[in-house]
């Protein structure tokens, strides 16, 4: 029903303007009674679903990527259709309305999104006030810097967030790697991750509860940076990685050049980084004797699409552009297929 009647409808729309209307369509759904609806649908409950990574018992392994819910608005709806757990973020210490419209793109013919939204969300106070209301979703705080801010400011940036978040996620995830705000360069350099790395492991040590902290990187990383990155995973005892991040390629696209000129820069999603996400999962898995987590995520549009990063190595796996173009069923069959090769 959704890929044959709600996606077409949705389309003909901005893209921008859909997904602010799909939440409010969602919320008040909800708030009359549908809910209960959406569960029977949608989510598959069994015990042979529930994983143990980082500590963390999540209920099925099928979680929503960060930017979907990039204020902690929705999660308790979104748990309705069968997510094992829900990324909020990316948060930044301060509101902020992120890059120029129009900022977000639908490749429909590579079954893919490019987005420049350039990490837009309402601050790290407002999402902590939505959060205070969660009735038992695992949620994971995906944190991020403030655009402008002076280079030396962007450890105190994590850190802010990090304190903010800490009693309200379950773990966090250090965005270092979107391709949509300015000041990159200094997220990518080694020395840089490790200081900031080992600042929040410090905060996260004045906790009686430690929160796990995972890396996400991006999926354009040769096998030389990957190595590096299984090096600093194994030097700073980081909690795991997520693998990976929108890419900046436009390699073997069936959108015309004219059509990709005209969207410019942002970060590519969807269908054409699956072989590319999957190939980065079990680069790290293989190269680090599976001696960490990872949280696969990239390209998921099918039930092969979810078991191929599995089996490459994924501890999780999450879904985001997957779930626009192929809706909450995607969810619900990947559970199932989960169950029924565990038999």
């Amino acid at each position: 029903m959704y890929k044959l009647l709600v996606r077409p409808i949705l389309f003909l729309f901005d893209p921008e303007k859909v997904h602010y209307f799909t939440f409010s369509l969602i919320r008040n759904m909800t708030k009359l009674g549908f809910g209960g609806l959406f569960r029977s649908l949608w989510q598959v409950k069994d015990q042979a679903l529930e994983r143990e990574v980082f500590g963390l018992k999540f209920k099925n392994p099928v979680g929503l990527a960060a930017g979907f819910d990039k204020d902690a608005k929705l999660y308790q709806e979104l748990d309705n259709v069968g997510f094992g757990f829900i990324e909020i973020g990316t948060v930044t210490p301060k509101g902020q309305i992120g890059n120029p419209k129009k900022r977000l793109f639908r490749l429909k013919s590579d079954q893919a999104i490019i987005n420049r939204m350039g990490f837009n969300n309402g601050g790290v106070a407002a999402a902590v006030e939505r959060l205070k209301k969660n009735k038992n979703v695992l949620i994971g705080g995906n944190i991020g810097k403030n655009t402008g801010i002076k280079p030396e400011d962007y450890t105190a940036d994590y850190l802010t967030c990090f304190h903010a978040l800490h009693p309200y996620v379950d773990y966090f995830v250090l965005n270092v790697s979107c391709p949509n705000v300015s000041s990159h360069a200094k997220l990518n350099d080694k020395d840089y991750l490790v200081e900031l790395i080992q600042a929040v492991q410090e905060a996260n040590k004045q906790y009686e509860i430690q929160r796990p902290i995972v890396l996400k990187i991006a999926p354009d990383l040769n096998d030389n940076q990957l190595d590096e990155i299984v090096e600093l995973v194994q030097e700073t005892k980081l909690d795991g990685v997520i693998a990976s991040n929108t890419s900046v390629s436009r390699e073997g696209l069936k959108a015309t050049k004219e059509r990709l000129d005209e969207i410019g820069n942002g970060g590519l999603s969807g269908k054409p980084i699956t072989d590319k996400s999957t190939r980065v999962i079990r680069y790290l898995s293989e190269k680090s004797n599976q001696s960490f987590p990872i949280i696969g995520v990239g390209g998921i549009h099918s039930v092969q699409d979810a078991l191929d990063k599995l089996d490459a190595g994924a501890s999780l796996i999450q879904l985001y552009t997957g779930f626009i173009y192929e809706g909450p069923s995607l969810i619900k069959n990947i559970n199932k297929a989960l169950l029924k090769r565990d038999q």
